[in-house]
């Protein structure tokens, strides 16, 4: 599993040397882009960086960082004056205090990352863990990734700590308007009771992503000169009678045939 990013968590005078690691994995079906043309030779669209002023590509390598100051003025800056600005604090995930999990809106989520720790910290870490796991409490820390300070939850798990990226609250985007409207007592007993007849214990490893499965199944059937079968597209009707609606799906969840 490749390293994301190394780092050290930092609680006072504690110091646990980690590094983090991606929590999750691409699968999905990846497509090239291609040119439409009469030959059938189907090629690969190739992307160039090109200079406007002398007209030639630019390699990888001569590419510099530049901040626009003023329309059509900039400043550049090098990776190592990025590093001189960096504090010791912002190179490690510097703890500022503990939250209970509930303090935290999920909508402020980013992404996901394993905390490993490196050769020495193994038992601060473990300390940290247990500490956070019985508090039932996460650390809320700061750092430094790249260019970019991020907010980081650390929660802990029955076998690691897992550090959670998360949005700072003015990249939060405001809840759009919703008309609120009243809803007949009737109406939620028959919600809550289809919620209670179809709840069961969540287990990831029961899930899969159909739709890739098809998407395979339909590329093989293009490998193999056949045309692809569509499927079947049946729409639901629109749910007049809210109450109607709710007792014949309750009444599919009892059978089991609401489609999982």
């Amino acid at each position: 599993m490749p390293i994301a990013h190394k780092s050290a968590i930092s609680v006072g005078m504690l110091y646990v040397p980690v590094s983090l690691h991606k929590t999750t994995r691409e699968t999905g079906i990846s497509f090239n882009q291609l040119c439409k043309d009469d030959s059938g030779k189907h090629q690969r669209i190739k992307y160039q960086k090109i200079c406007p002023s002398c007209g030639k590509e630019v390699k990888s390598s001569e590419i510099i960082k530049g901040f626009e100051y003023e329309k059509g003025k900039y400043v550049t800056i090098t990776e190592d004056e990025l590093e001189r600005i960096k504090t010791k604090k912002d190179k490690t995930i510097h703890v500022i205090h503990f939250a209970k999990i509930t303090d935290v809106d999920p909508i402020m989520f980013d992404r996901d990352y394993y905390l490993v720790p490196e050769s020495g910290g193994e038992k601060a870490f473990e300390l940290l863990r247990q500490a956070l796991l019985s508090s039932k409490k996460i650390a809320i820390a700061k750092t430094v990734m790249g260019n970019k300070e991020e907010l980081v939850a650390l929660y802990p798990t029955k076998n690691d700590i897992i550090a959670k990226i998360l949005f700072f609250k003015e990249e939060i985007q405001p809840i759009p308007s919703i008309n609120k409207v009243q809803v007949d007592k009737k109406e939620l007993e028959m919600a809550k009771t289809l919620i209670a007849s179809m709840t069961e214990p969540f287990k990831a490893e029961e899930y899969e992503d159909e739709y890739q499965a098809k998407l395979r199944e339909a590329i093989q059937t293009k490998i193999n000169g056949q045309e692809i079968v569509v499927a079947g597209n049946e729409q639901p009707t629109t749910a007049i009678d809210l109450m109607s609606a709710l007792q014949q799906t309750l009444e599919m969840a009892n059978n089991h045939s609401i489609p999982s």
